[in-house]
């Protein structure tokens, strides 16, 4: 029989020794070079590993659901990296932005709610944090759900000093979920909010209709 997975047999950070750390670059984003080594499964340690690792911070995003409509707020921009294996390198996302320091996720959320779609949201609820890729990158993402009045949203927002060009899309619950079966929402945050929430929607709707005001 194959043993339960628990936390008291996985190892943790004090089962890896950080040997050497140095700064590869440091523009808008940084990249190191780490020398590590760790624990093994079969016991003792690993040789000496290095690996360059690029750390641009961590994350929030916020899926808009207004459940009057059943429908979403989205924001569609430029994202450069996806310029080479999409159709079009204009994305429908969910609205996000960097956690700065002393900010905590869901401050980071209301903001750019209001930055990047022009809408004040309300009874944020955290869905689920993950990892974008921690094969060489340290950034975590922290994903909400949070209401909203999808009729205030739509024109062009984003900050200009920063160079965004964000447009608001307002997207019927049922045509999400068609476009992400087409592959044409295809980014990581608004791919697995979209998918969190038709799991846990009743709950969702449960929770905000309890909270509403008599």
């Amino acid at each position: 029989m194959k043993p339960e997975l628990t936390k008291n047999n996985c190892f943790n950070k004090d089962d890896v020794e950080i040997i050497s750390k140095k700064k590869l670059y440091q523009g808008f984003f940084e990249a190191n070079s780490y020398r590590f080594k760790h624990r093994l499964f079969a016991g003792g340690w690993s040789p000496e590993i290095e690996r360059e690792i690029f750390e641009r911070g961590h994350a929030a995003a916020v899926l808009l659901f207004d459940i009057e409509a059943d429908a979403f707020v989205l924001v569609e921009q430029f994202r450069f990296g996806a310029l080479e294996t999409s159709d079009t390198p204009w994305l429908l996302e969910m609205v996000a932005g960097i956690i700065e320091p002393g900010e905590v996720a869901a401050e980071v959320v209301e903001r750019e709610a209001q930055e990047e779609a022009g809408v004040v949201i309300s009874n944020i609820m955290p869905m689920l944090s993950y990892l974008v890729s921690p094969g060489g990158c340290t950034e975590k993402i922290d994903l909400f759900v949070a209401q909203v009045d999808s009729s205030q949203a739509q024109g062009i927002h984003g900050l200009e000093e920063e160079g965004e060009d964000i447009r608001v899309q307002v997207v019927s619950r049922t045509q999400a979920n068609e476009l992400l079966e087409q592959g044409v929402i295809n980014n990581a945050a608004t791919v697995i909010a979209l998918q969190w929430l038709q799991l846990n929607l009743d709950k969702v709707i449960r929770t905000w209709q309890s909270q509403a005001p008599a």
